[in-house]
């Protein structure tokens, strides 16, 4: 969980904007749209989401493991390859 108040906002505003996009997805459910914008938004919105889920990821791992003041350049190295395979993955 993000716990810097830089952190926690940015994390606040991707949820919002995700939930913006869901509001959307609902107004186009309700009017009828056509299949192709629908499905679009839904990829929109399922990326968004694993873009938050990796950002939250990747403060967690920062976090609990980055910041620690004995962390040698490998382990660091290590969490950074992490996060770029949840990355890639996600995507």
């Amino acid at each position: 969980m993000p716990h810097t108040p830089e952190d926690k906002k940015k994390a606040l505003t991707r949820l919002r904007r995700i939930k913006g996009q869901c509001d959307a997805l609902e107004r186009a459910l309700e009017s009828g749209a056509d299949c192709p914008p629908v499905l679009q938004q839904l990829a929109a919105i399922r990326g968004a989401v694993n873009g938050l889920m990796s950002e939250v990821m990747g403060m967690y791992l920062h976090e609990e493991f980055g910041s620690a003041p004995n962390l040698e350049a490998g382990k660091k190295k290590s969490i950074e390859t992490i996060l770029s395979l949840v990355r890639t993955y996600l995507k």
